[in-house]
């Protein structure tokens, strides 16, 4: 069985320097009254704990000892919640090798004194995890979330209060070597958009030569907005698995795939990969790639510029249309110079195109750009 943490303080006061002695009188304390696990880091826990110490006027001495579980020392808070004006921490030791610390605390006048515990507890974190499920046209989803609650500290807590910092905090028991999923919130007919993703950097461009199908990732794209019920500023989506499931049109449902979506801020979307396509078939050609503006430059370097154009064909053989993201990658400085369409600039290298291809239909992008001050 797991051994709990020991609290205990000597209620004499004017105590001498620390000893062994005087630390081997310490009596035991209460029981905790409340315990609070604040998980809303994705790397740490942290533990808050009220329990009352009775002190004596002047000095006492407070033993805060640990067996069985790690605890960051350094970690290590107290603080006093009744009269914090009156009760004052001195010092803190730390026995040569011993998982425990002393407090020199100070009282004005004799009484019972409510204090708060923080201190960071290593084996015990949260996984988050989400289930969607699409309707059939794939234009909604009712998204799930979970708390994933791992406790293999060492240390058992009959009735914590969890904080993971997604939905309101919960009431929950939590004993050494158990996993508790609990459920966080539920978000119901949230809009998605459909996206089939070609990366020009991944994907072959004349599909068609090649002696087997290629398929194109299909991704769910789901937008942060007002999903996770609370009650200040809009809160993120945390990292974590998300498993995606299809109504099938008779009451059941289908297994699409699982993906691990990224933290996403509000106002950002969480993509998740579903799967590839094969019912899409995109074919890139670089009709010309010439050098121009050649010009000189220091010893026995030139610069040049370049003109090139690229044109993409995208088929879609579905009975419904389908938005087609084109991905590509133009490295150095670069300007267009023609594009038979809108797109985004991702970052310096990177343009999106979201291709809308009706159903049975094609589409063809023309894209011509010049880089800039190109070396040989």
């Amino acid at each position: 069985m797991p051994r709990p943490l020991c609290l205990a303080a000597l209620i004499l006061a004017c105590l001498p320097p620390l000893s062994a002695v005087a630390r081997t009188k310490l009596a035991a304390l209460p029981a905790r009254d409340a315990v609070v696990l604040r998980m809303d880091h994705p790397d740490a826990t942290l533990v808050e704990e009220e329990r009352v110490l009775t002190l004596q006027q002047g000095e006492n001495q407070v033993d805060f000892s640990w067996q069985g579980v790690t605890i960051d020392p350094d970690s290590i808070r107290i603080a006093f919640l009744d009269h914090p004006d009156l009760v004052t921490l001195l010092s803190v030791a730390y026995p040569p090798g011993e998982a425990a610390l002393l407090w020199r605390i100070h009282s004005a006048e004799a009484r019972e004194e409510r204090v708060r515990i923080a201190y960071l507890l290593a084996n015990v974190d949260r996984l988050v995890t989400y289930k969607a499920v699409a309707d059939t046209a794939e234009t909604r989803v009712d998204l799930e979330a979970f708390l994933v609650l791992r406790n293999f500290s060492g240390e058992d807590f009959a009735q914590a209060r969890v904080d993971a910092g997604v939905g309101e905090p919960v009431r929950v028991p939590s004993s050494h070597e158990e996993t508790r999923q609990l459920a966080l919130f539920r978000a119901s007919g949230v809009p998605i958009r459909k996206t089939f993703t070609w990366d020009a950097a991944a994907l072959p461009w004349e599909p068609k030569r090649l002696q087997q199908a290629v398929g194109i990732p299909v991704h769910y794209e789901i937008v942060n907005v007002n999903l996770v019920p609370t009650d200040g500023e809009p809160a993120p989506l945390w990292a974590g698995k998300v498993r995606v499931f299809q109504q099938d049109g008779r009451g059941g449902t289908i297994f699409l795939g699982e993906d691990r979506g990224e933290l996403t801020p509000p106002g950002e979307k969480l993509r998740v990969y579903v799967g590839d396509s094969r019912d899409v078939v995109v074919t890139q050609r670089k009709l010309h790639d010439r050098q121009i503006n050649p010009r000189p430059s220091k010893a026995t370097v030139r610069l040049y510029d370049t003109d090139e154009l690229l044109v993409t064909e995208v088929e879609n053989f579905k009975d419904r249309p389908a938005v087609v993201d084109l991905v590509q990658h133009i490295p150095g400085q670069w300007e267009v110079a023609e594009a038979s369409q809108e797109f985004e600039r991702k970052d310096a290298s990177t343009a999106v195109f979201p291709v809308e291809v009706p159903a049975q239909g094609r589409t063809e992008v023309r894209f011509r750009y010049h880089r800039r001050n190109v070396r040989p």
